[in-house]
């Protein structure tokens, strides 16, 4: 444990030294040590750190600790990772963390992980260095293999396996050609995992259509998670080079395989890789529907212990009803109708459940208008080239009981209409309209009737649906259920929404989540679109657990409060990235 004096302070060089200037104190040469300072002096510390601190004072004013420094608000709470930064989180770590309020310990937290990004991107900048030296020996005349080499030595060096250390030298020279992601890195506002999910989202793109996926991005990564910034970055770069995306889908293809590894807890795993998207969420919607037969038949399990229960038993070869005397799948033999559908119990061997499920064809409204050509989006499995998003529709709809749900959204991407129908899309002629029928009267989107969509993009296909507005800022229960349980269309709309739970981060589909009423039903709350969210079952317990608390200001806007202290707000999706 290191012991902060009151007579300890930081010079100008960064030592610690005595209050009377006597001299360094002894064993922390060159460590942090600072028991005071204000938000003026951090400002000073990070302005000025690396360079020449002879015009500013060694000891830092003001009454507030390092550890209160770190609370919500406070002046280390956001300072920009550094030397200032990695002394006063070692301060106060060194004085025990055990100390600091939940508050003031997440800011620590926080602290500790901008450090971690300063310091990966001083890593990969040394790593894209090293290649850059080798590659100009081998233009100076130095033996060619010099530079193909240089992920071996990166290996020996860190001690990584060959496969690690191609990765980072791939990171690391794919991050040298995106300069404004370099500097959200070494500035702490995202991390490495997004660093990453930014440079392969780009790769194989030229440098200029790079850069523009960049720019596009980079703004709200801080933000997001990993997996909607990975969204974001795939619209995107459909967006600037729809060609460039598809060579490196058709490409990837190549490399389809099915992989096989071990898991932490002892376990297996297995999965296929590079597969195309359409029949991937086909098959999944299949395992799915499979599962919740199950589900539905008196399996206590979970829905994703069944869905692998039932993954197992569709590549072995064995009929989905001997799941249900909870036996795990084993090898089977049976190579009849029955053990390639899927059977269910009570049903004919070829008479397992269809792949069904609704096909919601989100787009702006300038794009539904025909102004606009921004790229599809499979629910669940995130923006999808037109023809990637094509397939899978004709997929679903090939099988009865399938439902077309059209979503508008606003300026911002975030829903503002939706209606569904049974009927699937026809023909349109040139003006949008159903060939030879007459343009139908349409209600603005702006009051509270109903508009009937009847018109898609000019000379693709057209939609028969009723579109109503959801409930945005001003609720006004239009959809309200009056028990209970909500109605199936007011759960689709909130789902519509949200398209995954509405914790902060989650993205567990919100068709698989609960339908949690923020104010109790029990205590007056409506069974209503303002006072509705999905919740996975993990999340809708915490918010019940002690500590934890929910409000819905107004329909979709979601702020949860947690037990540290510190407040999160939740918007509906946007559909835009």
């Amino acid at each position: 444990m290191l012991g902060v004096e009151s007579n300890v302070s930081l010079d100008r060089g960064g030592m610690l030294r005595q209050a009377t200037g006597s001299g360094p104190v002894p064993g922390h040469h060159g460590m942090w040590i600072a028991q005071e300072l204000d938000e003026e002096w951090v400002t000073r510390a990070a302005a000025t750190a690396g360079e020449d601190w002879a015009d500013w004072p060694s000891e830092p004013p003001g009454p507030c600790g390092a550890g209160t420094g770190f609370v919500a608000g406070g002046p280390l709470d956001s300072l920009a990772p550094g030397p200032a930064l990695a002394g006063f989180a070692q301060n106060a770590w060194a004085d025990g963390l055990g100390t600091l309020s939940d508050d003031a310990l997440v800011g620590v937290l926080r602290a500790w992980r901008r450090l971690a990004a300063w310091a990966t991107a001083g890593e990969l900048a040394a790593v894209a260095e090293l290649d850059r030296r080798r590659k100009a020996e081998v233009a100076a005349g130095a033996d060619p293999r010099l530079a193909e080499h240089v992920g071996d030595e990166l290996a020996v060096s860190l001690t990584l396996t060959t496969r690690s250390a191609d990765a980072l030298l791939d990171f690391a020279c794919g991050l040298a050609r995106l300069p404004l992601t370099r500097a959200a890195l070494a500035a702490g506002r995202i991390d490495r995992a997004k660093a990453l999910v930014i440079t392969e989202g780009v790769s194989g793109l030229a440098d200029t259509h790079a850069a523009a996926v960049e720019s596009a991005v980079i703004g709200r990564a801080p933000g997001q998670t990993t997996g909607q910034l990975r969204a974001a970055t795939q619209r995107a770069v459909l967006a600037v080079d729809p060609a460039a995306a598809k060579r490196r889908q058709e490409e990837a293809r190549k490399d389809a395989r099915v992989e096989v590894w071990d898991e932490r807890a002892g376990t297996a795993a297995l999965a296929g890789r590079d597969l195309p998207p359409a029949e991937v969420l086909a098959a999944d919607k299949r395992i799915d529907a499979l599962a919740r037969h199950l589900k539905a038949a008196g399996r206590a399990e979970t829905l994703n212990e069944l869905r692998a229960e039932v993954y197992l038993a569709l590549l072995l070869g064995q009929p989905v009803e001997v799941l249900t005397s909870g036996e795990p799948p084993g090898p089977g033999t049976d190579s009849g109708a029955g053990a390639t559908s899927g059977t269910v119990p009570g049903r004919p061997p070829s008479a397992g459940p269809a792949l069904t499920g609704s096909i919601n064809l989100t787009m702006p409204l300038a794009t539904w208008l025909g102004t606009s050509a921004e790229p599809g989006e499979a629910a669940g499995f995130g923006p999808l080239p037109a023809d990637d998003a094509r397939a899978l529709a004709n997929l679903i709809a090939r099988q009865p009981g399938a439902r077309w749900c059209l979503t508008l959204t606003g300026r911002d991407g975030r829903a503002i209409a939706h209606g569904c129908a049974r009927a699937g899309p026809f023909p349109a002629g040139p003006d949008g309209r159903p060939g030879g029928e007459p343009r139908s009267g349409r209600a603005g989107l702006g009051g509270r009737e109903p508009a009937a969509a009847r018109a898609g993009p000019p000379g693709a296909w057209a939609l028969n649906v009723t579109i109503r507005p959801l409930a945005v800022g001003e609720c006004f229960h239009e959809r309200e259920s009056k028990g209970y349980q909500p109605a199936p269309l007011l759960r689709h709309v909130v789902n519509v929404r949200h398209r995954t739970c509405g914790f902060p981060g989650c993205r567990n589909p919100a068709a698989r989540c609960d339908q949690d009423h923020t104010i109790p039903h029990g205590q007056g709350g409506r069974t209503c679109e303002c006072n509705l969210a999905s919740l996975c079952r993990r999340h809708h317990q915490a918010k019940q657990a002690q500590g934890w608390w929910l409000d819905q200001p107004e329909p979709g806007i979601l702020i949860w409060r947690l037990p540290n202290g510190r407040s999160y707000r939740v918007k509906p999706d946007s559909y835009s990235g």
